[in-house]
């Protein structure tokens, strides 16, 4: 039988679904409930949430393939992709989960069955190995029980350097969250003996079958779980390889037509080339696939693994010999070979395209400069090492990779500090992180209190105080001055949620009073983050939650109005526009959104139009709940990277906009009163983000346009009617007069330059000359200089002039003297007897000094030290 990849993925379906298991869809490359996971990195991740109990999910076994990216972090395959044939950025993970239904026995006789059984992948048992937790002597047991496996193919790993839980046998997903000991599964491609399990060539991992049982809440802490489940992981490219007998994934059947159609394309030797091509066959994949995603390359987050994955490809390109832009050519093969795929991204070909295309122009532009910054640098080397913090700063400043430059430098026999680069590089991560860390939010509380939202209707109501946390620890009480978090059993707050600021107002009672500042959804809870203005708040307190209700008005306009805007982008543009980001205040909101092409003054006034005629008209705006799905099958627009659950909220206006929200909006769309956008621009490559008011706020923005058209008008003595007409004379004027200015700076030029060099003087054959001039135009006397050197062979030039009580001075010099003195140590020279300020480069520096007395003799000091040091 023939294992393609399609046939393996769905006979893993097929086998699990004989098995009672509900098959789900893969969810996005972005994962949905972790947002410290920059990309989903195991299948697991949609169900972290299931798995810590917050969540009932509808069934209790199911079976899925998941799209999955490893770059970074705990789970970092990035370093050894190419290079190890079983390693992957992009790889398709298939997992079968049990959600408090079955546990280790079954989960372990299951994978079993699949691997071995002649009806389905049917792999010799000899040719099986296993691992286990050295504590979990449940599953070694099974194993060798049940299974009937030798002792000698069932391996007890233990904790790496005796720190707990720090077990290849013991998976966390992450620094906290889920976790528990698994058994792994391996295939011996050779005889493998025990103490070569880590030796690649010989045994490779296939399986990983994770027994759920713990909530990681720090490093030594874990806490158990409710309900124990089961998550298994088996990589479709590994266990592809394993069935087609390929010994690696580069070599498997959706991954061969990539490399196939490289080295034909740019006619490479694929054995020679081997490593280069392979990556940039894994990051094609990964590339098309995460844009696919709506993820654009940037320099921060995923945007920054999207483009350090394009550049790192395009190296290898430039590796291989290819001089002319290809990367961008591979997303058709790429598309054709990710065949379950195929139709999805094939809508999306020519948009991963444009950008894969800008995405490496604007990397060769990258190139070009770095190269030349870098000759420049090489030619300046006064030993044989190149200073590793310019190698950092060249690609800190312009993306330039480090690799390259220490290619470079090998190349021409130049001496690079590895170790010293790599402690830059620490440190920069180091501040980075630490950078980070300081933006986070300070309120990281752990609770299972259920808070009730009423603020769609109330604006003040009576309840009782539930938690109460001072400095992230959970307290009984919270007195005068400090800061908290309190948590009460209903609230009118809005915590913030899609774009949409969090409330602010107060807690009270008649002996208490508390400041909200800010209100977050901590899980199920609704924290109201604030101070203590006086008295003390206890747990079982009766208070009274108001908001403070003219920001929540404000708020609630402008989230109204971001649906009309979303609705009218759409009907405007006749483009599928995808959100990409929201923020609302009381002041303004913002709008992020994809579209890759310019939205002209046209197309904005129409969309200001649309969206003020809806407003006009004063529509109703229906709110109501139904099950997500029933809102998807409507045609409710919703954020397809976010999860939402069974139930939600769907916002109507009319039949114009129609979107899942839980936001808070106006009744009517007349109490919006006026909309105005104040800017459009892009903010990435095929993104967009257009500002704008409403109500008192835009009337404000227009108002002030208007006192600036008016200023205009009065200081131009013109009005609305030739405003523009007076505006484009002066314009004409000035272009003319720039024309004539330019015309008499070349004669004057030419008469000072021949004054100037009257005035030289010669000192050992070089030409010198230091005069105070009555030009008290920088740029001009530059000039000047720059003429007076194409003159002379070798010569040093002092210009100076006294402008608003300073004294301003400009050294130039020939570069063929400037072993004898350069025109920044000449400066230094002027700075200590000026006492000024100042700077420059070897050729050209200039600095200033405050008006000074006894000018005359300070200038005969400075030509002495300078005509000594030429002596």
């Amino acid at each position: 039988m023939k294992y393609t990849t399609h046939i393996i993925k769905n006979m893993f379906l097929n086998f699990f679904k004989n098995h009672k298991h509900k098959i789900i869809k893969s969810s996005s490359l972005i994962p949905q409930e972790d947002s410290n996971l920059l990309f989903t990195n195991a299948g697991m991740n949609q169900f972290q949430n299931v798995f810590l109990g917050k969540i009932q999910y509808p069934f209790s076994q199911v079976v899925s393939i998941q799209k999955c990216l490893r770059t970074g972090g705990k789970h970092n395959d990035l370093n050894q992709v190419g290079y190890s044939p079983y390693h992957n950025t992009f790889f398709e993970m298939l997992g079968n989960f049990s959600f408090g239904s079955y546990f280790k026995k079954e989960a372990i006789l299951y994978a079993w069955k699949l691997l071995t059984h002649q009806n389905w992948f049917n792999i010799p048992k000899e040719k099986l190995l296993v691992t286990v937790y050295y504590k979990d002597q449940e599953s070694y047991n099974i194993w060798k029980d049940i299974i009937k496996l030798s002792k000698e193919n069932i391996i007890q790993v233990k904790d790496k350097n005796n720190q707990k839980y720090e077990s290849d046998n013991f998976w966390q997903m992450n620094e906290t969250g889920p976790c528990g000991p698994c058994t792994e599964i391996f295939f011996k491609k050779k005889e493998c003996k025990i103490y070569d399990l880590n030796n690649k060539k010989q045994c490779i991992e296939i399986w990983n079958i994770v027994f759920i049982q713990f909530n990681k809440i720090n490093k030594n802490n874990l806490v158990p779980l409710k309900t124990a489940s089961v998550d298994t992981g088996m990589g479709l490219e590994r266990i592809a390889s394993v069935l087609q007998n390929v010994h690696s994934n580069y070599k498997i059947d959706s991954m061969i037509k990539i490399k196939n159609y490289i080295c034909k394309m740019h006619k490479l030797d694929a054995i020679k080339n081997n490593i280069s091509i392979n990556i940039i066959t894994d990051h094609i994949r990964a590339a098309v696939c995460i844009i696919g995603d709506q993820i654009l390359p940037s320099n921060d987050n995923r945007g920054y693994i999207l483009r350090k994955i394009i550049r790192r490809a395009l190296l290898h390109g430039n590796k291989l010999g290819i001089k002319k832009i290809f990367f961008y050519k591979l997303v058709s093969i790429t598309i054709k070979s990710l065949k379950d795929f195929k139709e999805q991204l094939q809508q999306k070909k020519i948009y991963i395209e444009n950008i894969l295309k800008q995405e490496e122009l604007q990397f060769i532009k990258t190139l070009k400069k770095g190269l030349a910054l870098l000759r420049c640098y090489i030619k300046k080397l006064k030993n044989n090492q190149l200073d590793s913090k310019i190698i950092f700063s060249l690609y800190d400043t312009i993306g330039f990779p480090i690799d390259l430059t220490k290619n470079i430098c090998y190349e021409n026999n130049i001496q690079v500090n590895e170790k010293e680069i790599k402690n830059i590089i620490l440190e920069h991560k180091k501040n980075q992180k630490n950078k980070n860390n300081n933006c986070k939010s300070i309120h990281t509380i752990h609770t299972n209190i259920k808070s009730k939202f009423t603020g769609y209707k109330n604006y003040k109501i009576i309840t009782i105080v539930k938690k109460i946390f001072v400095n992230n620890e959970e307290c009984q009480k919270i007195s005068k001055n400090q800061y908290g978090i309190i948590i009460t059993a209903k609230t009118p707050f809005f915590a913030e949620s899609g774009g949409q600021i969090g409330d602010t107002g107060i807690i009270y009672n008649q002996k208490s009073f508390f400041k909200v500042n800010n209100t977050q959804n901590f899980i199920n809870s609704i924290g109201h983050i604030g101070q203590l203005q006086s008295g003390m708040i206890q747990i079982h307190d009766i208070v009274t939650t108001k908001i403070n209700l003219k920001k929540r008005i404000l708020i609630k306009k402008n989230h109204t109005a971001t649906h009309l805007l979303q609705a009218s982008l759409q009907e405007e543009l006749q483009y599928n526009i995808e959100q990409k980001g929201s923020f609302i205040n009381e002041k303004y909101l913002r709008f992020d959104f994809s579209y890759p092409n310019i939205i002209n003054i046209e197309s904005i006034f129409n969309i200001e139009n649309k969206i003020n005629k809806k407003i006009q008209n004063n529509l109703i705006i229906q709110n109501k709940c139904c099950t997500f799905e029933n809102a998807k099958n409507h045609g409710y627009k919703f954020l397809k990277n976010k999860y939402y659950p069974t139930n939600v909220r769907i916002l109507t206006i009319s039949n114009f906009s129609k979107e899942i929200c839980k936001g808070t909006h106006v009744n009517r769309t007349g109490e919006i009163g006026i909309f105005k956008i104040i800017s459009c621009k892009n903010i990435s490559f095929g993104i967009k983000r257009i500002e704008a008011k409403t109500g008192t706020y835009a009337f404000k923005q227009i108002y002030e346009k208007y006192q600036i058209i008016e200023n205009i008008q009065n200081t131009l003595h013109t009005d609305q009617n030739t405003i523009i007409p007076k505006i484009k004379k002066l314009q004409k004027n000035f272009l003319y007069l720039q024309k004539q200015n330019n015309i008499l700076n070349q004669k004057i030029i030419l008469v000072e330059k021949k004054k100037f060099m009257k005035k030289m003087i010669n000192i050992k054959n070089i030409h010198f000359l230091f005069l105070q001039v009555e030009i008290q135009d920088s740029k001009l006397l530059k000039n000047i200089i720059d003429h007076i050197k194409k003159e002379i062979t070798s010569g040093i030039i002092i210009l100076f002039y006294k402008k608003n009580n300073k004294y301003i001075f400009i050294a130039s010099i020939t570069l063929n003297i400037k072993k004898i003195i350069t025109a920044i140590q000449i400066i230094n020279i002027i700075k200590k007897n000026i006492n000024g300020y100042g700077g420059g480069k070897e050729e050209l520096a200039e600095c200033a000094g405050k008006y000074i007395h006894n000018i005359k003799n300070i200038i005969k000091n400075i030509q002495s030290q300078i005509i000594s040091k030429i002596s």
